[in-house]
């Protein structure tokens, strides 16, 4: 449940506004397949490897045995990057969606409220994060399924005006949106790009699954159901609930702005307002809090181990090793968490806009991961088949490899590279879109090129892949999973 629940967020419930207003119904809908379809592909090719070796750290430590160590030093660090600025746009988010309420309040009051109990899960140990997670989870995984169902019965008509919508809204203002008000295949291609990267905001964080890999248990079992089930029920909730936003929502609406002043309410507030269901949207706001609240609370827990991991391995320094008696590694806590004062920008600018900016650095990131976990299924692929390995051995496979990884390595670098395209264009230079979405860019080639330097090691060459360490103690842990005794039993480990 927290594995699917826990990347279900802002990015589909507040997001999703300013992408359909730039790139209107059709072009959201498009946006989030293109997307979509890199994610199954990241998934699968995570899959094969983590499956195989479901060793601590996931594909940083993958990184390690089969590319070099300064590939998986770039890696930790901008994993560690990607969820330390996710944190701060969670925490904007929230303030967003606490200005439907209360609009003349100051930002700050609701960004101090969210961190503060973002920071209080984390520093109470494991077992309270873990339960506090699971209830988010379930409220958001609730969420998004009723607002899917809801959302079916007031476009055809079901909703107390009676409206039945159908694709009113396709027709007029139309399925794409000419971006900027620049006309053709240019405007509406521009419009689409810009969905593609509040997009991938919205996907990212689906490949944690493999962070966990060595804490579960009977991993080569369980691991690729677990890899199976969140990339189907990603697909299914987003992809349903872009179609259903589209449908809802016209993309001319001022209320999808989010970047300006008035901006409060998620699409699906805005079509149970039209569809004029009182009380409601105040439920549904309250709901989305609590996404807010379950994001800003799990950055702050993938940031502050991933700093934690980094200082095991040597990649950062041994400060951050320090824990508590009861093993909270305190200092890595106490650092990610000075970097969410960064969402205090919110208090002299829209929440909204802060909202864009730190989900555009956070896409950014996790497209340069999705990258990265490519590039080492092709190198692990090429090794294993080298050392007289076959794709049989595996655990779990696809047919669709290596073409899947290749997809995910080529998709992501063009995706990266037309992120913010519409700046080069004349009279469209923005200082702010440009930093957020290219700057970040060069944070993994940069920290590449220095640890190459400064570790001066070579690729691993495939003949020299470690493919035999740890596999003992993985095989000594997997055994055949105990069947359901009834049919609640069954639906029960389906769900989980």
């Amino acid at each position: 449940m927290i594995s699917i629940g826990g990347v279900i967020g802002t990015g589909l419930f507040l997001g999703t506004g300013s992408a359909l207003m730039n790139g209107g119904p059709l072009g959201l809908l498009l946006g989030y397949m293109f997307i979509g379809s890199i994610c199954y592909c990241v998934m699968i090719t995570i899959g094969e490897m983590i499956s195989y070796l479901p060793i601590a750290g996931g594909h940083i430590k993958l990184a390690e045995r089969f590319v070099d160590p300064a590939f998986s030093f770039a890696l930790g660090w901008n994993l560690w990057y990607n969820w330390t600025v996710t944190l701060p746009a969670e925490l904007s988010a929230a303030a967003t969606i606490m200005n439907f309420w209360h609009p003349d309040v100051n930002n700050a009051v609701w960004i101090t409220m969210c961190l503060v109990v973002a920071i209080g899960i984390n520093l109470s140990g494991v077992g309270v994060y873990g339960e506090t997670e699971f209830m988010f989870a379930s409220i958001k995984v609730v969420t998004i399924v009723g607002l899917i169902i809801l959302g079916i019965i007031l476009d055809l008509g079901g909703g107390p005006n009676h409206d039945r919508i159908g694709f009113r809204y396709w027709k007029d203002p139309g399925p794409f949106v000419q971006f900027y008000g620049i006309s053709g295949i240019t405007g509406r291609f521009l419009g689409w790009s810009r969905v593609v990267t509040q997009a991938a905001f919205a996907y990212v964080g689906s490949e944690v699954v493999a962070m966990a890999a060595a804490e579960a248990k009977n991993p080569r079992r369980n691991l690729p159901k677990a890899i199976r089930r969140v990339y189907i029920r990603l697909l299914l909730f987003y992809i349903g609930g872009v179609f259903v936003i589209g449908l809802l929502v016209p993309s001319n609406n001022p209320l999808l702005n989010v970047n300006s002043s008035n901006a409060s309410a998620s699409p699906f507030v805005i079509a149970i307002n039209q569809a004029g269901i009182k009380g409601l949207p105040s439920v549904i706001n309250a709901a989305l809090l609590t996404s807010a609240w379950s994001a800003a609370s799990s950055d702050l827990y993938i940031a502050s181990r991933g700093l934690y991991g980094l200082a095991v391995s040597g990649n950062a320094p041994h400060i951050f090793l320090r824990t508590s008696r009861s093993g909270l590694p305190y200092v890595a806590v106490a650092t990610c968490a000075c970097f969410s004062l960064l969402a205090y920008m919110a208090v002299n600018t829209s929440s909204g806009m802060v909202f864009t900016w730190f989900s555009s650095m956070c896409a950014t990131a996790g497209l340069t991961t999705w990258f990265g976990i490519g590039v080492i299924y092709l190198r692990f692929r090429k090794g294993f088949l080298a050392q007289g390995h076959r794709t049989l051995e595996l655990p779990y496979s696809s047919r669709l490899q290596p073409f899947a990884a290749w997809w995910a390595v080529c998709a992501s670098l063009v995706t990266l590279l037309f992120s913010a395209w519409e700046v080069f264009l004349r009279d469209n230079w923005s200082a702010a879109t440009f930093m957020t979405n290219y700057l970040p860019m060069m944070l993994f080639p940069v920290l590449y090129g220095i640890a190459k330097v400064v570790k001066r090691v070579p690729l691993i060459k495939p003949s020299e892949m470690d493919f035999h360490s740890d596999i003992a103690e993985i095989e000594a842990m997997t055994y055949a999973d105990e069947r359901p005794r009834n049919i609640v039993e069954a639906f029960w480990m389906r769900l989980m």
